[in-house]
C-alpha cells in the first residue's frame, strides 16, 4: 500500500532524449493515420502521401516509416481520446512544428480528392488542442486545397 502511495508521488523516470524523438515520431503518424481514417475509408493514395510526408519530414529511409506506421496504426487502435497525442505535442513541439503537423494532416486529407466534414473536424480539434492559431490553420487548408 505504501508503495503504491509513494509511486504516486515520485515523478516519471526521464526518458532519453532518443525515446522522447521516437515518441514524437509516433505521435505524428499516429495523427496522420487518425486523419486518413477520418472518414471512415482509408485509401492508397492517403496512405501513400502519409509515407511520402514521414519520410521526407523525419529523413528516414521508406522501411522504417512503414515500420513507424504499423506501430502508430496500433497505438491509434488501443487509444481512446486525442489527448495522449495531443499532450506529446504540446510538451514537445515548437509552434512551427504544430503548424507543420497541421499542414500534413491537410495533405492527407485531401489526398483522395475528397474532404470529409470528419477529417475537417478532425483537424480543427487537433489545431485548437495543440494552440495552433486559426489564422495558421485556414491558411493551412487553403494551401492543401490548392494543390
Amino acid at each position: 500500500m505504501i508503495r503504491a502511495l509513494k509511486t504516486l508521488f515520485d515523478p516519471e523516470p526521464a526518458m532519453s532524449e532518443e525515446a522522447i524523438q521516437q515518441q514524437v515520431r509516433l505521435v505524428a503518424a499516429a495523427m496522420l493515420i487518425e486523419t486518413a481514417r477520418a472518414d471512415f475509408a482509408e485509401d492508397a493514395a492517403e496512405r501513400d502521401t502519409m509515407e511520402v510526408l514521414l519520410c521526407s519530414v523525419l529523413a528516414l529511409p521508406p522501411e522504417k516509416v512503414r515500420d513507424l506506421i504499423a506501430a502508430a496504426a496500433a497505438r491509434v487502435d488501443a487509444s481512446t481520446s486525442l489527448y495522449e497525442f495531443t499532450r506529446v505535442i504540446n510538451d514537445h513541439y515548437s509552434a512551427g512544428q504544430k503548424l507543420r503537423l497541421i499542414e500534413a494532416m491537410w495533405a492527407v486529407a485531401y489526398a483522395d480528392g475528397d474532404l470529409d466534414k470528419y477529417e475537417e473536424h478532425l483537424i480543427r480539434k487537433v489545431a485548437e488542442l495543440t494552440y495552433v492559431p486559426h489564422a495558421d490553420y485556414i491558411r493551412a487548408k487553403l494551401e492543401a486545397s490548392a494543390g
